[in-house]
């Protein structure tokens, strides 16, 4: 793979969220973290990812408010 597609992972477990950056960045994708909605959805509109994986059972803004 040539291009590094970047994901965002928006995730508020630090452990999980950790986990699913190792095992995509082992595989050479790029990998951004959000551990909230807010953050997520600034991360969302200045970097522009590829791919969101996306907790739908955020703390501060439901998940589906995110893709809504």
């Amino acid at each position: 793979m040539s291009d590094k597609y970047t994901i965002l992972i928006i995730e508020d477990e630090q452990h999980i969220s950790d986990f699913m950056c190792n095992i995509l960045n082992s595989h050479n994708y790029r990998t951004i973290q959000a551990y909230s909605g807010k953050e997520g959805i600034s991360i969302i509109t200045s970097q522009c990812p590829d791919l969101i994986i996306l907790d739908l059972g955020l703390p501060d803004i439901d998940g589906l408010a995110i893709i809504a």
